[in-house]
């Protein structure tokens, strides 16, 4: 259950699971799924889309490639999910 390693093999169109913050609302955070894409301005380099935006994809966001892994996770940093 180890989220992110920049190092794992992502590819374009690859569907990832992350913990996305409310930009209004700072202390409401859930998993939500984002697209691996090539970055718009960079295509030699990775991004995540989510909510029509992009985010780059570093070894500081927590990515976890299934579903239950991000669940998991979320409950061992935040409580129940």
């Amino acid at each position: 259950m180890e989220g992110n390693l920049y190092n794992a093999s992502y590819n374009p169109g690859d569907i990832v699971y992350v913990f996305y913050r409310n930009p209004h609302t700072q202390d409401v955070a859930n998993v939500q799924a984002a697209a691996v894409v090539n970055h718009p301005e960079n295509p030699n380099e990775l991004a995540l889309f989510l909510y029509e935006q992009y985010y780059p994809l570093t070894n500081e966001t927590a990515v976890y490639t299934n579903e239950a892994d991000a669940i998991q996770a979320y409950e061992q940093y935040f409580g129940d999910f």
